[in-house]
């Protein structure tokens, strides 16, 4: 049913009161407290290497890949658990989990040197080898899984929470609002975490960093109800979010998806494309240490840089579809033509790793750190052009396990070629290509978007 139609059956009326934004602001913290907490290992990998004495690469990407396996298990997990206790209470737990875990790493200087943990890696010679993690390794690493399935739980409770909360006109608006945390924390994290670890040690910026998401639980347990069930909410605004027509939720089984090429052409999208942001996050600090020469004190202004110039990447990649559907072309058409810019301006990151200027070097990352959100934002669009309504959670979903999968690998893979190389050209020209290279699987994969044809029942 069109978005014109509904709209004729379901006359507008007084919101009533403005209660629901305050849930929406409580998600838009959750989201940065989400993404700081993520990042700070990421802007500390140099002082951690210093500090722990790590003389192989593969012990940092053993840490990375228990954070993204968690992460991919949880995210299987996390819609059914918040379904299961309550969107209140599993997001409660999510967070507080997730805190927990990030204060944590700051404990790992504490933990005994005789603790060890082999984990499986890559090798450039043999394939693959295992590392063992000894002493602060073991405890970051335990530390970083916890996190991965804590914070897993975060985007199925916020879109959750926007069911509960928002009518459907408003529920693409409160959606772009807390998802545009995570752009805040990317901005917040290199301005306030080298501050706090340089005047107080690398210790409490993991620490106090995680105390806030305690803060947030508070705020959450005091201001969240279900909308009926809430003393604050009016009821001319409960009527306002209950406007729309019944729509029940329909779950629809992955094995039920997974036989359509739609599917897999969204997945392997995510699979490839998602390591490359993972890499941006959690060995970009790396990088300008290595190639430049920044410290703690020099760090924060490139990161800036590179994710203010990312936001505007997300706004104008969604744009520039969208311009090219109302002059007329097709979906198929504007979103592939889309991708394909986006993914020709990651090709210049090839050259990152020779070029000798610090800001050159921040322009060709920010320049593809904007590309990639441009493409996820056509990405994600994709399923709503290719699976009905019902259909798109579960494809996310999909989605979401495959790109943490890929991250696996990535992390595996960078830690195996530093030690190897000692460099980033080849990790680098991988990331330059990646995005052409998923983009033609995706036109084999699907010429046209047409609708994948569910079987009902």
């Amino acid at each position: 049913m069109s978005a014109s139609v509904e709209a004729a059956q379901v006359p507008r009326q007084p919101a009533g009161g403005y209660f629901r934004w305050t849930i929406c602001v409580l998600l838009l913290f959750a989201a940065i407290i989400n993404y700081v907490d993520r990042q700070v290992i990421g802007i500390l990998k140099p002082t951690l290497t210093q500090v722990f004495g790590w003389s192989d690469e593969r012990i940092y990407s053993s840490i990375v890949f228990s954070f993204q396996l968690a992460y991919a298990l949880g995210f299987v997990f996390a819609g059914r658990f918040m379904d299961a206790v309550g969107v209140r209470r599993g997001f409660a737990i999510s967070v507080s989990l997730w805190s927990l875990a990030a204060a944590a790493h700051g404990l790992a200087g504490l933990v005994p040197d005789q603790w060890r943990l082999p984990m499986l890696n890559l090798d450039a010679a043999t394939g693959f080898a295992w590392v063992t993690l000894t002493g602060g390794a073991v405890g970051l690493a335990v530390a970083r899984f916890a996190l991965g399935i804590g914070e897993s739980g975060a985007f199925p409770a916020s879109i959750k929470t926007v069911a509960e909360w928002f009518p459907k006109r408003e529920r693409a608006l409160a959606t772009g609002i807390f998802n545009a945390g995570t752009n805040v924390g990317a901005l917040v994290t290199p301005l306030v975490v080298p501050w706090i670890a340089l005047h107080l040690g690398w210790a409490w910026a993991f620490i106090l960093t995680g105390m806030v998401g305690f803060l947030w639980v508070a705020a959450w347990l005091y201001f969240y109800r279900p909308p009926d069930q809430h003393p604050r909410l009016k009821p001319a605004e409960l009527a306002y979010i209950r406007s729309d027509p019944p729509d029940p939720e329909v779950r629809i089984p992955w094995r039920a998806l997974l036989p359509h090429r739609q599917t897999w052409a969204f997945a392997i999208g995510k699979f490839m494309t998602d390591p490359i942001w993972w890499l941006y996050l959690f060995w970009i600090p790396d990088f300008f240490h290595r190639n430049h020469g920044l410290d703690l004190k020099s760090i924060g202004l490139p990161l800036v840089v590179i994710y203010l110039v990312a936001d505007v990447g997300s706004i104008g990649g969604g744009w520039i579809s969208g311009w090219l559907m109302k002059r007329g072309w097709t979906a198929n058409r504007a979103r592939k033509t889309a991708m394909l810019l986006c993914a020709l301006c990651v090709v210049p990151v090839m050259f990152a790793a020779y070029v000798k200027s610090l800001w050159l070097a921040v322009a060709l990352i920010s320049l593809a750190a904007a590309a990639h959100q441009g493409w996820s934002a056509n990405l994600f669009t994709l399923t709503s052009d290719m699976f009905p309504r019902k259909a798109v959670g579960s494809v996310v979903g999909i989605g979401g396990t495959s790109g943490a999968i890929g991250g696996m690998f990535i992390a595996m893979l960078v830690g195996a070629i530093l030690q190897a190389t000692q460099s980033y050209m080849s990790i680098f020209i991988m990331a330059g290509t990646m995005y052409l290279l998923a983009l033609g699987i995706i036109h084999l994969l699907v010429p046209r978007l047409e609708p994948a044809r569910l079987q009902e029942g």
